[in-house]
């Protein structure tokens, strides 16, 4: 059987430059990776059968599905594969789960059915399922333009210790697009917060909380309800900055030290919320 492993991401830097012709914004965005992991088990099989461990996710409302079945009818592979998911990501938190998944299939498929489909070619896929699937194929850090399709890897982030929340706030497919609803002119930047961690990244220089920015946290805590007695729940925790980590309602905080990620950590768990010790990811990794 082969194993891919699909990893969760933080937003870095989310910046919206304007809505574009097409309807979608224009955006400025440095995505990291982090070992948060969903994991597949891939093998032959007569046709695509996909398994997976938690009840509350389904097949036909997610991007792997669509993967599989778009990678099959585009390459004419004849037979299938059996998908096995351990899902660990939680669902409709904004850290990129099921974008990360559909990205894991494509990689993993494109292996297993030996088609040799290239980086570019996987990627013209990824687009067709997603605007940030593209990013998950390659992981680390990167620099998102475009709508988000545009991936441009970055040298790495120096690592960090990450600490996850996932508040227990109910949340419904399409949640990102009435995000983006709410934003207004006055919300738009141009992209210079981006520019400015591009330029420490390639200098090798360290991230502090002051340089991190969410164009969303300017409307999530209001659209979200109960999110902004969260965030400051974390600060009980021990945190000093708290940010979204996408669109909503995830929240994280990162550390250099991993004593100060775990005091943080045990503080949420203390009060009896689901929380995640994790760190930077350099790269997509498979085991």
């Amino acid at each position: 059987m082969l194993t891919v492993l699909a990893p969760a991401k933080i937003n870095l830097t989310l910046e919206v430059l304007e809505k574009r012709l097409d309807g979608f914004h224009e955006i400025r965005s440095i995505i990291q990776t982090v070992k948060l992991y969903d994991r597949f088990g891939l093998k032959p099989g007569k046709k695509i059968a996909i398994k997976c461990d938690d009840n509350g996710w389904f097949a036909g409302q997610s991007l792997v599905s669509r993967a599989a079945a778009l990678l099959k009818e585009t390459s004419g592979y004849a037979e299938g594969a059996t998908i096995e998911l351990s899902r660990k990501i939680p669902l409709l938190s904004g850290l990129g789960g099921d974008s990360s998944d559909a990205a894991a299939v494509l990689l993993g498929l494109n292996k297993l059915w030996g088609l040799a489909l290239s980086p570019g070619e996987l990627a013209n896929l990824a687009y067709q399922l997603g605007s940030d699937v593209s990013f998950f194929l390659f992981g680390g850090t990167a620099l998102l333009q475009g709508r988000g399709e545009m991936v441009s890897p970055l040298p790495s982030l120096p690592h960090m210790w990450v600490v996850l929340l996932i508040p227990p706030i109910p949340c419904s497919s399409g949640k990102t697009g009435r995000l983006y609803a709410i934003l207004n002119k006055k919300h738009n930047t141009g992209g210079q917060k981006t520019e400015e961690m591009v330029a420490m990244l390639t200098k090798g220089e360290d991230i502090a909380s002051v340089n991190l920015f969410n164009v969303f946290e300017k409307v999530a805590f209001k659209s979200f309800e109960g999110l902004d007695g969260y965030r400051k729940k974390f600060l009980k925790a021990g945190a000093a900055s708290v940010h979204l980590a996408g669109s909503g309602p995830a929240l994280f905080t990162m550390v250099k030290e991993k004593d100060e990620a775990e005091k943080i950590y045990r503080g949420l768990k203390e009060q009896g919320l689901e929380a995640y010790l994790t760190e930077t990811l350099g790269s997509i990794e498979s085991v």
